[in-house]
């Protein structure tokens, strides 16, 4: 899927500038109309740049006010993007509980219950497409040559999933163990030893005559009621560049980019978890939530080449490519906290990753009025070597260590539809 994708972009570009090189040598045999040396308008990852004018035959109309001076430009577009799921597979809770203190059992730490997985990070939904805004302004030189600051956004992704006290079907053992909730999160302090009677086995008589004690399902995570785990995922990223022609003919304009991009993806993992009491109640000193963060800010210079080609009756096509190399400043915090804001345990680690970058955008341009451009298109970032949560849970809570690795491959891609104006 991917290769058929970066080889329908490549063909796409090289049948573009065909199809500029044979119009121009047409218009150069009829002397009618061509391209302005004007710049045009930035859109992400570049600029689209095709300037329409009337020649001598007056052929090709004038859609801009002044194309061929100095000024300045601004423009605003609407994205629709989807991103790469970056999130492993990780079992977060199981049916069940733990006999904490082997009153019951015999030993301690012997499992009640079915086994059966009760909420994971695979039962998230995935990727769905987010709106966003693309904006900036610009400046271009009489001769051709366009300087510009553009920032992008995208809206906030939230996947969420839940696990209760009813399992599927209301199908549970005999005993009801399958109605609880456990994780084995170990080495907590005592504040989070969640209710000491969760379950009707607290206070009952063996037939040996011991009684099992109150505190036999220790912990918040033993015998929960409830779990939610949440994924967050936002994007956004900065450019400042330049844009020069380096070829033009009457209907086809070639240019060079180069200049300094910033990109940033942060996802949260949240996890949350309540316990009840055999009476339903429940508060602060009986929850707790344990986050896992991880911020990637990446900056670098880029370099690349954009294709215009004007197809006549005010509309072009416009064609980008480009590389980049960014050092990625990553940053990744797990955190358990009760909720009640009295105790928490945290890990922190910094680290540095080189991200190679390879981008694309093709776009229909439509001229409807003087010094107006708007333009529709589709644009495709793709990311090397980007830091991913692989493993988002640190049971360990003494010490905290999810899993992270190197995620290979990244891709943010969409639509985008916009407007320009050229003052």
């Amino acid at each position: 899927m991917r290769n058929k994708l970066f080889g329908g972009i490549t063909a796409v570009t090289v049948i573009l500038f065909s199809v500029g090189q044979a119009a121009a040598q047409i218009g150069s045999g009829s002397g009618s109309g061509g391209l302005s040396d004007s710049g045009g308008l930035p859109g992400s990852p570049g600029e689209s740049s095709i300037i329409p004018f009337g020649g001598g035959g007056g052929a090709v109309p004038l859609p801009l006010a002044n194309p061929g001076g100095h000024g300045f430009y601004t423009f605003a577009e609407m994205v629709y993007y989807a991103q790469s799921w970056t999130l492993g597979d990780q079992i977060v809770a199981y049916r069940g509980l733990v006999d904490a203190q082997g009153v019951l059992t015999g030993a301690p730490g012997l499992y009640l219950g079915s086994g059966v997985p009760a909420l994971t990070t695979a039962e998230f939904g995935r990727r769905t497409f987010l709106p966003g805004l693309n904006i900036g302004v610009g400046y271009k030189l009489e001769d051709g040559t366009s300087f510009h600051a553009r920032y992008l956004s995208l809206g906030r992704q939230d996947y969420n999933r839940s696990a209760t006290l009813v399992p599927p079907s209301f199908r549970s053992r005999l005993d009801l163990a399958d109605t609880y909730l456990v994780s084995n999160v170990y080495n907590f302090p005592s504040q989070y030893a969640g209710p000491a009677v969760k379950t009707a086995f607290e206070g009952i008589t063996l037939p040996d005559g011991r009684i099992v004690p109150d505190g036999t399902f220790y912990g918040i995570w033993n015998g929960a009621s409830t779990m939610t785990i949440t994924y967050t995922q936002r994007y956004s990223e900065a450019e400042i560049g330049a844009r020069s022609p380096l070829f033009t003919t009457e209907y086809s304009k070639i240019y060079a980019m180069a200049g300094g991009r910033f990109n940033w993806f942060f996802e949260r993992f949240k996890w949350y978890t309540q316990s009840q009491d055999l009476a339903g109640n429940t508060g602060p000193i009986f929850q707790a939530t344990y986050e896992n963060t991880l911020s990637q800010r990446m900056y670098g210079p880029y370099l690349g080449f954009a294709h215009d080609v004007y197809l006549g009756n005010r509309f072009a096509v416009s064609s980008e490519l480009t590389g980049a190399l960014s050092l990625s400043v990553n940053k990744e915090r797990a955190k358990y906290s009760l909720d009640d804001d009295s105790i928490s345990a945290k890990r922190s680690r910094n680290d540095f990753t080189l991200v190679p970058q390879v981008g694309g955008s093709i776009n229909l341009l439509w001229y409807p009025l003087a010094g107006v451009q708007m333009r529709v298109g589709y644009t495709i970032n793709t990311f090397w070597n980007t830091r991913n949560i692989q493993d988002p849970i640190g049971f360990d809570m003494g010490a905290i260590e999810p899993v992270y690795s190197n995620q290979t491959f990244r891709m943010i891609h969409g639509l985008n539809v916009g407007i320009g104006v050229f003052f």
